[in-house]
């Protein structure tokens, strides 16, 4: 079925419900959420979008993003979702690889696709076209799709080259959309969804099972992240979801221990999208309570993995708690999820190899890329490039992705591992762990640290601190002191820029 029917039935059973606000203003209630979708949908028609073409959506956090949302789903069309933090040629290429009939842009985004040369019609959400389109003639039904049709076409973040489109159906978000009320949070219509994170990746997906149950959706005027405004809207509002990324996490716990802030009126932050290390989300529980649930996926198995519940990330009674809170949760309703050796054969229970996992929330494979699709998708099994474990419990450990294993004298280091070990000495803020290339040992392990305020990075302290913790072997061969880590759009850190920078210096060694 088309996923947007929960909107028109949300409309239909609670017309008069606030439904879209900016900041504290409210902008529609459910049914002027559904009038203002088929317009646009009807628009659309016009326009000669029929069910299947692909829609790109190129715009910050507004309330107008969920209407042209629903509008295009409406209209039977695929959203193709850009991060508004894309320069305008990466948008620009997106665009063109989809085949995108037309986009829909904020101003400024707008304007960065035009100086980028993209060939693709821009309506500007500010503009007389866009005014023209929410006036539209409405559509009477909404198009009828099926449940393994196109519905969000995701590029990937591209860190090791182009992005791949991520072909995501109905089906998938319909389970990923039920598996959240069984295995991360229960939604009711008192609730209110920030988003904060960008509407195009993961805190975007998350609008649907608040549509269904006909909750508030609020878009910060800043129209990104900023801890003081959400603190801010959280009171206002009471009873507020959010996804936030690790790092926003980590931002909103430092804000709130210089402010004195208590987080009221935050219900639940669902934490994913990269590694939270256990000392974070033990001084964020410790400042905001019982409100964090972590949950694993991927674009191409989106928010739908694994799940850790509030309870768990609470407890500190349990006699592993600690471990428990450095894992990725247990499998998801949906999914199967099991840990594969090179073959793609299921290891024992405690054994460390590829998190490979199956099921209704797994992709049918990449936008006109076979070769890819063939490569990730084996026997059914999506192969997450993802290394980790499984215990006893069924509790996944994640330990790094592939790419970044180190491996140093013939031996696996795992640089969450030793990250994790760093990050509970006082002195460190942030670290992110590399290999350097060694004629002797293949790898020497390397600490990029960013100190702690009024801190410095005192390499002996830190020496003696890692090899408290952790096997001789593992602990970084150096340390270098950084006042940030580079980050991609959506927070990750760039390892690969880590390693280049490593490269570069021993180049110059050498040359």
């Amino acid at each position: 079925m088309n996923i947007g029917l929960w909107l028109e039935r949300s409309a239909t059973r609670w017309p008069t419900r606030p439904a879209l606000y900016l900041g504290t203003d409210l902008v529609a209630d459910y049914a002027g959420f559904d009038a203002g979708a088929r317009a646009l949908a009807g628009w659309l028609a016009a326009q000669g979008v029929a069910p299947g073409d692909r829609v790109a959506i190129f715009m910050k956090n507004t309330p107008d993003y969920l209407i042209v949302q629903y509008g295009a789903w409406y209209a039977g069309a695929v959203v193709v979702p850009i991060n508004a933090k894309l320069h305008g040629r990466e948008a620009a290429w997106i665009m063109e690889d989809s085949r995108t009939k037309l986009a829909f842009a904020t101003p400024a985004l707008a304007e960065a696709l035009k100086e980028a040369g993209s060939a693709a019609r821009v309506i500007d959400t500010t503009g007389a076209e866009f005014a023209h389109a929410r006036g539209h003639a409405p559509i009477a039904t909404v198009a009828e799709r099926a449940a393994d049709d196109l519905v969000w076409l995701f590029y990937t973040s591209g860190t090791t080259g182009r992005p791949k489109g991520v072909m995501i159906t109905n089906r998938m978000l319909i389970n990923m959309a039920l598996d959240y009320q069984v295995d991360v949070d229960r939604v009711t219509g008192a609730d209110t969804a920030l988003y904060a994170a960008p509407l195009s990746h993961g805190a975007g997906i998350y609008n649907l099972m608040h549509v269904q149950m006909g909750a508030r959706h609020v878009c910060p005027v800043s129209a990104g992240f900023e801890p003081d405004e959400i603190f801010d809207l959280a009171r206002y509002f009471e009873r507020v979801h959010m996804f936030a990324a690790p790092t926003m996490v980590k931002r909103m716990t430092l804000a709130a221990q210089k402010s004195g802030e208590t987080g009221r009126g935050l219900r639940t932050i669902v934490y994913g999208g990269g590694p939270m290390y256990v000392a974070d989300i033990v001084e964020a529980a410790d400042v905001f309570g019982p409100i964090f649930v972590q949950i694993y996926g991927q674009g191409e198995c989106p928010m739908a993995i694994s799940a850790l519940s509030r309870e768990e990330v609470a407890d500190r009674s349990h006699p592993r708690w600690r471990a428990r809170l450095g894992s990725v949760g247990r499998a998801q309703a949906s999914v199967m999820v099991k840990i594969g050796d090179e073959t793609g054969q299921e290891l024992q229970r405690g054994q460390a190899g590829e998190i490979m996992v199956r099921g209704d929330t797994v992709m049918p494979g990449y936008w006109q890329n076979a070769e890819a699709t063939e490569k990730t998708l084996v026997d059914g099994w999506l192969c997450t490039g993802d290394v980790g474990f499984m215990d006893d419990e069924g509790y996944v450990t994640m330990q790094d992705r592939s790419k970044d294993m180190i491996i140093s004298g013939g031996t696996n280091i795992y640089p969450r591992e030793v990250e994790e070990a760093l990050l509970i000495h006082d002195s460190v803020q942030e670290v992110a762990v590399v290999g350097q290339p060694d004629v002797e040992w293949g790898e020497l392990v390397v600490a990029f640290v960013v100190p702690a305020a009024g801190h410095g990075v005192d390499h002996a302290v830190l020496d003696a601190h890692c090899l408290a913790r952790i096997a001789r072997f593992k602990r970084p061969k150096s340390y270098v002191e950084v006042s940030e880590l580079p980050k991609n759009n959506y927070g990750k850190v760039l390892k690969t820029e880590l390693r280049k920078r490593l490269a570069a210096e021993a180049d110059a060694k050498t040359g």
